[in-house]
């Protein structure tokens, strides 16, 4: 009965690290310029789960976290600090590949998965009593 604790417990931490990682998305959705210096504009970022062994590490996991390699918009700014400065883009401002109501649709559907989990952790908690009082 532990052990339904513990995959409900990985999946809440699952959900979190994928809820943060779509804030992320979400705050640098306007983003020109990477944080970490490299050239282009930011690039979204999805949490990818892997379900556990059984054994040692029951539930799901989140075993990395990779870049969306898909382009942004391009918008014609010339004027902007960022746009492309020679080639056949030249002008051109290349924006994050992050949609924004895709973005929410994801936020939404990570948070009932993290009430669905409570609610699991709730039942399950619920019978552990349960049972405790019955043999007590």
């Amino acid at each position: 009965m532990f052990g339904s604790l513990d995959v409900s417990t990985s999946a809440l931490v699952a959900q979190r690290i994928r809820m943060d990682t779509i804030h992320g998305n979400i705050a640098n959705a306007q983003a020109t310029q990477r944080a970490d210096g490299r050239p282009g504009p930011y690039k979204r970022r999805i949490a990818v789960f892997e379900t556990g062994d059984g054994r040692g590490r029951p539930g799901v996991h989140v075993s990395k976290i990779v870049e969306d390699p898909s382009a942004g918009q391009r918008v014609y700014q010339p004027e902007h600090p960022h746009a492309i400065k020679s080639g056949p883009y030249q002008g051109y401002v290349e924006y994050p590949n992050v949609d924004l109501p895709t973005e929410m649709v994801n936020a939404i559907l990570a948070t009932r998965a993290y009430e669905a989990n409570i609610t699991a952790l709730e039942a399950t908690k619920s019978m552990i009593s349960t049972t405790l009082r019955i043999l007590a």
